[in-house]
């Protein structure tokens, strides 16, 4: 019996600083309920995120627009709130209800510090 499902199994950011990026999402994934793989990744146990530092000089590519993170509940993405506004994160938007998406649907828009 196959037990796969579909999905996406893990994505590769790059970065410029992977030890600042390593600070910020350490805590941030640590809200958010995902544990730390190893030094470099992360994981929910479906899907995993991998930090790679690269040299941004040489590597000039197009990439998602953002990444949406889904939360257990309100309470996470207030959690989150307050942990990027203690960070000095630039924030897009948010948290803010946002139900022509779906019903409850509550979100926080954020830039990568990195």
């Amino acid at each position: 019996m196959n037990t796969l499902r579909a999905g996406i199994h893990h994505i590769e950011f790059w970065v410029a600083n992977l030890e600042k990026s390593i600070v910020f999402y350490d805590k941030l994934f640590s809200i958010i309920g995902w544990r730390r793989l190893s030094e470099v990744a992360y994981s929910t146990g479906e899907s995993e995120i991998y930090f790679k530092e690269v040299n941004e000089e040489i590597v000039r590519t197009l990439g998602p627009r953002h990444i949406c993170y889904q939360a257990i509940h309100r309470g996470v993405v207030d959690e989150v709130a307050e942990f990027l506004a203690s960070t000095k994160v630039k924030i897009i938007r948010g948290p803010i209800e946002m139900n022509h998406y779906s019903d409850g649907y509550y979100t926080i828009d954020f830039y990568d510090p990195n």
